[in-house]
C-alpha cells in the first residue's frame, strides 16, 4: 500500500500537547489548517528533542542563510488553547526530521510512521511512494519558535520533581532514596 503523507503548507495551528493526568500523559503533536487536523502520538523525549533541535536549526539558518529569526517567542504568540478534540491519533511517531526550505523560507518539521523495518533516510523528506505514512508541516521562523516555546512548557508542566532526588512525585508523594526508604508527601500547592 503507498504511503500517506499529509502536508501541511500554511498550518493554521501546529501544536504540542498531551491527554491524561501528569505521569500517565501521551503526547502528541497536531497539526491542524481549514478542515483538516492530523494528530500524532509520540513520546516526551521526542518532543523535548523536536523542541531543542528547532531552536539549533533556528540559530542555525539565522546566521547561514541570514534569515530573520526572532530570539524569544512574544507571550500573546504562544498558543495556549488545548489540542482539537477528539484527538484520533493517525500514526505513532518513529522518526523525525528536520530542515530548511531555502524557497518558502519555512522551516519543515517531518515525522515519519513507526515501522518494523529501519527507515533509509533518504525517505525523510522526500516523496517517494514507499515508506511510512508521514505528516510534513512548514513553519514560518516565528511559528517554529512559538512551537517550541509550547512544546518545553508542555513537556515541563509534568508531574514536580522531589527536591531531594529529583525523581517525579505521585499526588500521594513517594519513598525518596534519599530519606531512606521514608515516604515523602507532596506538600500543599
Amino acid at each position: 500500500m503507498p504511503r500517506v503523507i499529509h502536508v501541511f503548507r500554511q498550518p493554521d495551528r501546529f501544536v504540542a500537547g498531551t491527554v491524561g493526568e501528569p505521569g500517565d500523559r501521551s503526547f502528541y503533536l497536531q497539526a491542524t489548517e481549514s478542515a483538516r487536523k492530523v494528530s500524532v502520538l509520540l513520546e516526551k523525549q521526542q518532543v523535548t528533542v523536536l523542541s531543542e533541535r528547532i531552536g539549533t536549526l533556528l540559530e542555525e539558518v539565522s546566521r547561514r542563510f541570514g534569515a530573520e529569526v526572532p530570539p524569544t517567542t512574544p507571550e500573546g504568540d504562544v498558543d495556549t488553547s488545548p489540542l482539537d478534540v477528539p484527538v484520533e491519533e493517525e500514526f505513532r511517531v518513529g522518526t523525525m526530521g528536520l530542515g530548511w526550505d531555502a524557497e518558502s523560507r519555512s522551516v519543515v518539521v517531518e515525522l515519519l510512521a513507526v515501522t518494523e523495518e529501519e527507515v533509509d533516510e533518504s525517505v525523510v523528506l522526500d516523496d517517494t511512494e514507499e515508506g511510512p505514512d508521514a505528516l510534513r508541516v512548514f513553519l514560518s521562523p516565528e511559528r517554529a519558535r512559538a512551537f517550541a516555546t509550547r512544546a518545553e512548557r508542555v513537556v515541563g508542566a509534568g508531574r514536580r520533581l522531589c527536591p531531594l532526588c529529583t525523581q517525579p512525585l505521585d499526588a500521594a508523594g513517594h519513598v525518596c532514596p534519599r530519606q531512606n526508604g521514608f515516604r515523602r508527601v507532596a506538600a500543599e500547592s
